[in-house]
């Protein structure tokens, strides 16, 4: 199979112009990897990892410092969900760490606020701030699944060191904050503590730029603070104040008691969700049904984190797409059939559906009223199946469970980590939009998340309508991949796509590309993607119809399917950011040492990195 090259032409700082061609080899180690967006986080991962501590150690050390070196896409004002495969039991552990809306704000309260008519809370908006949980996340993954061998404060140190020292920014995370950069300035009084001192700028401070060292010594005292004192350090006592003294100002609700139910609560260990995936094996499989029980031990088991998040819309799509298979509807795609007319229809089509019950069933877990069992069981998936129509696009509203539409935005970090005992974490944080709300409590050094938008205000009847202590559907997803059961469950995969509604159609188009396609870690991450955005073709809202297409798929196939009835648009250059952003570390033994191998890839359309321990 040919290799794909993406060639793009980004402007820099000084307007100048520089080619990026892409161009990534597999990482392999055998003491484990941490592959992120930024090199920076990566090394800091790596270096726990060698001090001893686990996956699930490096993994928060590496969101410490993801914080710092990409702080428009995540950040302890925001949330953190994650899956954690313990080597030891063979068990794949869920955390969600997402905060809940104020309990003394009402429906009836904020549409006034907002203003009638809006469907959604503005992004910019305070209301729009949810407790952020991505703090208690962290010290909770450490205490759950941790190796004990290093306090927290070991953990944060690399972090904490590199927002007092400083460190040089990178490309991509500099053109995030260049492009906020107003909008920081505009939403927080405080947005001199994210900026970078410059006498001849507006205002006296600017975004910093490629290469330039950025200090952020109020965020380093913020981990310090959660290193001595753990949760009580962050939702009480000076920060929390900070918090809520900054967000009256901007008209939220929140108040001190809303952190601090969040702190007694804590983050809610859940049953991950999953599915069972033939992959190449669906051919030979097509005359039985799949709806039954599995006939054999041929396939790989995908795990999402249940809802509120929406990681369930990947699950619903293979399942579907299996369904098709296994009737004859679609092809069992063969490697050269890869971003063929044929293929890209079928997984626009499975996405479109999944997604029409998703946006409308996927919310705070504990006021759902359906289970993600029932979404993903064979036979209903067999029913929407029932909906493809292999010659055109077609138009769907949810099934018999009972469409609204999700926000895109390529806004988050998504990491994975192993280590040398087996085990992994695949870990998400996000501030949900460009530095989430922008605004900034006094001396924290870190903006606050807007997830409050992705509640809708309208009809009431919605289950994800907004409520008082309430968590909101969820962009952020984390991915893994075993095969075998029982004891004798390995790890296949750690593997994410960030940024919005790509995510879950990432970890398809990923998956695909490995399972289905042959690609390796890095390739699969490499080829060119698609990317739609939930809606049906006609919608008045162009950006829900319109299917985005990467530069690299040929414009023959584009064309095809504009026939078929798809509204379609290519994407290029920084646009490309649309496509999300991934990370790969697949599992293999080596058959003449039976040494475990891992090998890793990190998207091109980030900074980022894989380093072995």
């Amino acid at each position: 199979m040919a290799e794909y090259t993406a060639r793009a032409i980004f402007p820099d700082d000084n307007n100048h112009y520089v080619r990026y061609p892409s161009r990534r080899s597999v990482v392999h180690g055998t003491n484990g990897l941490v592959a992120c967006t930024q090199p920076l986080a990566a090394e800091v991962g790596q270096r726990v990892l060698k001090m001893g501590g686990n996956a699930a150690d490096a993994a928060v050390a590496v969101a410490a410092a993801m914080n710092m070196t990409e702080p428009a896409s995540t950040g302890i004002g925001g949330d953190m969900f994650c899956l954690y495969f313990d080597n030891t039991t063979k068990r794949v552990h869920a955390l969600n760490g997402s905060g809940r809306s104020p309990a003394g704000a009402t429906l009836e309260q904020v549409k006034k606020e907002v203003g009638e008519g809006n469907g959604r809370i503005p992004i910019n908006s305070a209301l729009s701030v949810t407790v952020p949980g991505a703090a208690a996340g962290w010290v909770d993954a450490v205490e759950a699944f941790g190796s004990g061998k290093l306090t927290l404060e070991q953990i944060l140190m690399p972090a904490i060191e590199m927002g007092e020292r400083g460190f040089p920014v990178s490309e991509f995370s500099a053109s995030m904050w260049r492009n906020a950069e107003k909008k920081l300035k505009m939403a927080s009084p405080n947005f001199r503590e994210m900026l970078k001192p410059d006498a001849a700028a507006e205002d006296g401070c600017r975004a910093p730029r490629a290469g330039e060292i950025f200090r952020n010594p109020a965020l380093a005292n913020i981990f310090r603070k959660l290193a001595k004192e753990g949760k009580h350090g962050f939702y009480s006592g000076d920060i929390s104040h900070a918090i809520i003294e900054t967000l009256r100002e901007k008209g939220s609700r929140m108040e001190l008691s809303d952190l601090q139910e969040h702190m007694v609560r804590g983050t809610s260990e859940t049953q991950p969700i999953s599915l069972r995936f033939r992959g190449q094996n669906v051919k030979k499989n097509a005359s039985k049904k799949l709806s039954g029980d599995l006939l054999d031990d041929h396939f790989v088991e995908i795990w999402e984190h249940p809802p509120n998040g929406q990681g369930i819309v990947a699950l619903m799509a293979l399942g579907i797409l299996e369904e098709l298979e296994a009737g004859g509807d679609v092809p069992a795609f063969r490697p050269e059939d890869h971003n063929s007319p044929a293929y890209l229809h079928a997984i626009i089509e499975v996405l479109r559906i999944a997604f029409a019950d998703a946006n409308w069933w996927v919310t705070d877990p504990d006021l759902s009223g359906v289970s993600a069992e029932d979404m993903t069981s064979r036979l209903y998936l067999a029913q929407r199946a029932k909906l493809f129509d292999k010659t055109k696009a077609g138009i769907f509203s949810r099934g018999d469970l009972g469409s609204s539409p999700a926000q895109n935005h390529s806004d988050t970090v998504y990491f994975a980590v192993t280590d040398r005992d087996g085990n992994a974490m695949s870990f998400i944080n996000s501030n949900f939009r460009e530095f989430g709300s922008c605004i900034i409590p006094k001396g924290c050094g870190f903006t606050l998340q807007n997830r409050g938008s992705g509640f809708v205000l309208e009809p009431e009847h919605h289950p994800n309508v907004y409520a008082p202590a309430k968590r909101p559907y969820h962009t952020i997803i984390p991915g893994l991949v075993t095969h075998g059961v029982g004891d004798n469950r390995q790890l296949h995969s750690v593997y994410g796509v960030m940024g919005g509604l790509m995510q879950p159609q990432g970890h398809v188009q990923v998956l695909l590309n490995m399972e289905v396609f042959g690609m390796n870690p890095q390739q699969a991450l490499d080829a060119p993607r698609i990317c739609i955005a939930a809606g049906p073709p006609g919608a008045e809202d162009p950006t829900l119809s319109t299917i985005f297409f990467e530069e690299g798929i040929d414009d023959t196939v584009i064309s095809a399917l504009e026939e078929m009835g798809h509204r379609v648009k290519k994407m290029e250059g920084w646009n490309r950011f649309w496509f999300g952003r991934g990370q790969v570390i697949r599992r293999h033994v080596d058959e003449e040492t039976a040494q475990v191998v891992y090998s890793g890839g990190s998207d091109p359309r980030g900074d980022g990195c894989v380093l072995m321990a």
